[in-house]
């Protein structure tokens, strides 16, 4: 097979014409990434995020970092952080991270001026409202042009009072997270209470609140929908970063699609991050999953299982769980992912529309998608700029021979030269 580089657009991603036999290693995640980072700016003294992932999300939340004050070496694998001065404020690039528009904002609020936020374009239609109203709660001035939307402006006095905040976090988790991240440097801590609709995502709350005892924080989980942070100092700690387990999901869908075997080296034998439940997503659809000495290990089936499954707090997993879905033997039904229109693109809408484009037969719901077995022919899969519809893409175009993937470079978002190293599997066999 003769592979064309990368560059092309849209991108000849391979096809796997034969089972594959693998090992791979994957970066660094990106979620532990970033809020390592910021409990590392916040900290009482100099740390290091070892095997940190370089991605734009990553690069962003340095640069971020970096405005309020903080010093963030990004030369090596390993990036020392020297802790926040909390000088006056600059300017944040949120890009396309939700991460850093909502995780960055409670820590700008503990500088001495005045921090704008803005990003790409499709970043000004991503939920932030809920979280800006919040810090306005607690003694913040937020500026904006009403939309609760980027672009705003976060105006620090060099403290927070903190203390009970009440807020809806049904459209992103990551509005608990980051009032949680930032709370202990608050005058009064805070205690986040959410009333709405069941908060999405709930792995990455509890991500958080790991890594903050990590650091020594004191924080109260015990009642469910509420989190209580207590005042006091963030100690510095080290962290080594786990590999990204969202980022395995289109090698682990090559085994399923290939009926070969996928090795993912260093799988974490227990961890709070959202991609461990792809293991038993897999095993529903037919493949055989173990754990070997190198890592995890995922075995094909000869034919894929459709499921029903509830992602709600796995939404991120939906694109690449959609795309198998569109390629088993039996019908779908996806539910409990309404906010992921609220990601990167609307994905529920793009899924149906792109994998309908190639011949498949989903229907959308008001919270997931119907998926129906039906062949699908050679295309172009569209990805909206968003990284997780590139994996959905990838792994069509490796059953189905003929699948071009439009801007396969939005992947950088957290797997730098994805393309290469996806193309590299086939030089492998």
């Amino acid at each position: 097979m003769r592979l064309l580089p990368e560059t092309l657009d849209p991108w000849p991603a391979p096809h796997a014409a034969a089972p594959v036999d693998l090992v791979v290693d994957l970066p660094g995640s990106k979620s532990l990434t970033n809020r390592a980072l910021i409990l590392a700016a916040l900290a009482d003294g100099p740390s290091v995020v070892r095997r940190a992932l370089r991605s734009r999300d990553t690069l962003l939340m340095a640069g971020a970092l970096r405005s309020v004050g903080a010093r963030v070496d990004t030369d090596g694998d390993d990036w020392r952080v020297t802790p926040s001065q909390f000088a006056a404020g600059g300017h944040v690039d949120c890009g396309l991270a939700g991460t850093v528009m909502r995780f960055v904002p409670p820590v700008a609020a503990l500088a001495a001026g005045a921090t704008t936020f803005d990003g790409d374009p499709h970043m000004r239609t991503r939920p932030v409202a809920a979280m800006l109203e919040a810090l306005r709660a607690l003694g913040v001035r937020v500026e904006d042009d009403g939309r609760g939307a980027l672009p705003f402006t976060v105006v620090g006095t060099g403290h927070v009072r903190g203390g009970r905040v009440v807020l809806d976090a049904s459209a992103s988790s990551q509005f608990v997270s980051a009032l949680l991240l930032a709370g202990a440097r608050f005058d009064e801590g805070v205690e986040v209470v959410h009333e709405g609709a069941p908060v999405p995502s709930l792995p990455h709350i509890e991500m958080t609140v790991n890594l903050l005892r990590h650091h020594g924080v004191d924080v109260d989980d015990s009642v469910p929908d509420r989190w209580a942070v207590a005042p006091g100092p963030v100690h510095a700690r080290d962290h080594l970063v786990e590999p990204d387990l969202s980022n395995s999901a289109p090698f682990l869908a090559l085994a399923a699609v290939s009926g070969g075997r996928i090795v993912v080296r260093d799988w974490p034998e227990s961890t709070t991050q959202a991609g461990a439940e792809l293991v038993p997503l897999l095993t529903r659809m037919g493949c055989r999953v173990t754990r070997v000495a190198d890592g995890l290990c995922v075995e094909g089936p000869d034919r894929l299982a459709g499921i029903e499954a509830d992602l709600h707090d796995v939404g991120e997993l939906a694109p690449a769980v959609a795309a198998l879905c569109a390629l088993a033997e039996g019908p779908s039904r996806l539910t409990g992912i309404a906010h992921i229109r609220g990601h990167e693109t609307d994905r529920i809408t793009a899924l149906a529309t792109e994998i309908n484009r190639l011949g498949g037969n989903v229907t959308e719901l008001p919270d997931g998608l119907e998926i129906h077995p039906s062949p699908l022919r050679p295309g172009v899969f569209h990805t909206y700029a968003d990284h997780r519809m590139a994996h959905a893409g990838v792994i069509l175009a490796a059953a189905v021979e003929g699948v071009t993937v439009e801007n396969i470079a939005t992947t950088s978002k957290t797997f730098p030269d994805f393309a290469a190293f996806w193309s590299g599997l086939w030089a492998q066999r």
